[in-house]
């Protein structure tokens, strides 16, 4: 059974964001994307990650990728296959960086069975690549092949879309794990400076912040009818019954219908004209989904308006998460101890990864009817479901940490100093769901936050320049 495999990806039409970022904006794009071809001919630039849904990083590999397709450069996205034991083994990485462990400070065991198995993954990689394409390695699951495919004669990069701004015993220790796989990387891309540790040399380091595509089945727009209807079908209005087609454009451009139902938690539903504040995300501890539910539990559904959705994917349908299920299972037993009012208003929302253009369709309905969206994370390498929340011109109340802190300016949303605090964040969460008007005001100002800084322009124009530079240096 072959390990590595292929991810088809829809070519995206470039040109549908020059209206979005404007005729200078885009001139630039192209430009770059000219000057960057011909030093691309006869190379294929290839971005290998670990799953191709359930996650931020898959997210964007679809519009990235899609992108380039229409650029005219050669790209392709492959997945590598871990066992159980690597995954396990790579999610607690992945928490050590974030400064919190799931278990022992990794050892020499388990950086043995990290390495046996992504040498058996670099074998299949190396079959499948020319000496002098490209290889845009993604997070830690991948780091451990920069060193073989570096010697099958690949230009390698490593993306890393995690970290946090501070270090302590257990960040080094998750670092240092690392450090020896990734010497033989030529670039590293990190989101945020901040994130960067010492020992990278900083003339190879690019920072390049991710970004929306505005057009894809979870960000573009929707008519309200079309909203009501996807809610209905999902189950989580009260006696809604579908007013239309719950239709939405797919990647490829054919039209897609949400038939699905998602799996609901909950002992009332709220109406239609009900306040809703929405958190979206993985069930993952950092994601502090409880932390969410006990902070509207205790702060806002004794006297205030509204009603909680925490919603997250199937926990059966992300392979490389192996806490997830877990994790949704704490929340449901905490859940379940709630008093019965605050059940009422409390909703745990489980959606299908089938079809991950109709899932994405599901988050954006959810997103578009919320009054406030949430991101109260622990930690954060990004966030983009914050920009996400915001593109639909919602406000964010987010914790300050990681890259939130960079996408809520003020008077687009609600920066948390500690995301523990959840008197501050009941009463951030009580105030915006009972004043419409602020809501509102601060949510354009979010939309607008996002078209100038978060769009996919700046991002695919940053990966031309790094490009250009690997290339033309080489």
């Amino acid at each position: 059974m072959s390990l590595v495999h292929g991810v088809e990806v829809p070519r995206l039409p470039v040109s549908r964001l020059e209206p979005v970022i404007g005729a200078s904006r885009y001139a630039e794009l192209a430009d770059a994307a000219d000057r960057v071809r011909p030093l691309l001919a006869g190379r294929t630039v290839w971005n290998v990650n670990s799953t191709a849904a359930g996650g931020g990083v898959a997210e964007m590999l679809q519009v990235l990728v899609g992108y380039v397709q229409d650029l005219s450069i050669p790209v392709g996205w492959l997945v590598i296959t871990g066992d159980a034991g690597f995954f396990a083994i790579t999610k607690r990485l992945h928490n050590q960086i974030h400064g919190s462990l799931s278990g022992p400070l990794l050892g020499a065991e388990e950086a043995g069975h990290y390495t046996q198995m992504l040498a058996a993954n670099a074998v299949e990689l190396a079959a499948r690549i020319r000496p002098g394409d490209v290889m845009l390695l993604h997070d830690p699951q991948t780091a451990g092949l920069a060193a073989p495919l570096a010697r099958a004669g690949a230009r390698v990069i490593w993306r890393c879309h995690i970290g946090v701004d501070w270090e302590d015993e257990v960040t080094r220790a998750g670092w240092a794990f690392l450090r020896p796989h990734l010497a033989a990387a030529e670039a590293y891309v990190f989101s945020r400076r901040d994130y960067v540790p010492s020992w990278i040399p900083a003339d190879k380091t690019w920072i390049i912040p991710p970004s929306i595509d505005a057009f894809s089945p979870k960000n573009q727009p929707l008519a309200d009818d079309t909203v009501r209807a996807i809610l209905a079908t999902l189950g989580v209005l009260d006696g809604a019954a579908p007013t239309g087609p719950a239709t939405f454009v797919r990647r490829d451009g054919d039209v897609g219908t949400v038939s699905r139902s998602a799996v609901i938690v909950g002992e009332a539903r709220p109406g239609p004209g009900d306040p809703v504040l929405v958190q979206v995300s993985r069930w993952d501890r950092l994601k502090d989904m409880a932390g969410v539910m006990h902070g509207f539990a205790d702060h806002v559904a004794p006297g205030g308006d509204g009603y909680l959705m925490l919603v997250g994917p199937s926990v059966k349908d992300v392979s490389d998460d192996p806490e997830g299920a877990a994790v949704y299972g704490e929340c449901l037993l905490q859940w379940r101890n709630l008093s019965p009012a605050a059940q009422a208003r409390i909703l745990l929302v489980t959606l299908p990864l089938d079809d991950i253009d109709e899932n994405a369709a599901m988050v954006n309905a959810l997103q578009r009817h919320a009054t406030v969206i949430a991101q109260k994370s622990l930690a954060e390498g990004f966030g983009l479901t914050v920009a996400e929340g915001m593109w639909k011109g919602r406000p964010v109340i987010g914790s300050a940490v990681g890259g939130i802190i960079d996408q809520i300016a003020e008077g687009t949303g609600i920066l948390l100093p500690d995301p523990a605090d959840l008197t501050a964040f009941g009463s951030a969460a009580r105030r915006l769901l009972g004043d419409r008007d602020q809501a509102a005001r601060m949510g354009q100002a979010a939309h607008d936050r996002v078209r100038e800084q978060f769009v996919g322009d700046a991002h695919l124009l940053q990966y031309a320049q790094l490009l250009g530079t690997l290339i033309g240096e080489g």
